[in-house]
């Protein structure tokens, strides 16, 4: 069943720390993520339409405050089980695909 309710975010507390295979080879943690002035987390996925209807958003979202010290991570957490087209060869491929200009470009 779908929630209809988003949760409250508690804006105050801390990130919790982490070290995630990127899908440039490098393992990530949240302070190699972490911009001077703040960290924005987005969890997506290969398959689901609204990710991929948001994908230039993310992009322009990066684009736009990397610059003024913020950065956007990426992380899919889902069951690649059920969700095939989610695991991490696939997310690689995609992103090779998809974002390599763009990540180039980011720098």
């Amino acid at each position: 069943m779908v929630s209809l309710e988003t949760p409250i975010c508690d804006f105050g507390a801390p990130a919790i720390d982490f070290a995630l295979p990127g899908t440039d080879g490098k393992v990530w943690t949240l302070d190699q993520c972490r911009g001077d002035k703040g960290l924005l987390v987005m969890f997506i996925c290969n398959h689901c339409p609204y990710v991929r209807a948001w994908e230039d958003r993310m992009k322009a979202i990066q684009r736009d405050y990397k610059d003024k010290g913020f950065v956007l991570a990426a992380i899919n957490s889902n069951d690649t089980v059920k969700y095939p087209d989610d695991d991490f060869n696939a997310m690689k491929q995609r992103a090779e695909q998809d974002w390599a200009d763009f990540l180039q470009r980011a720098g």
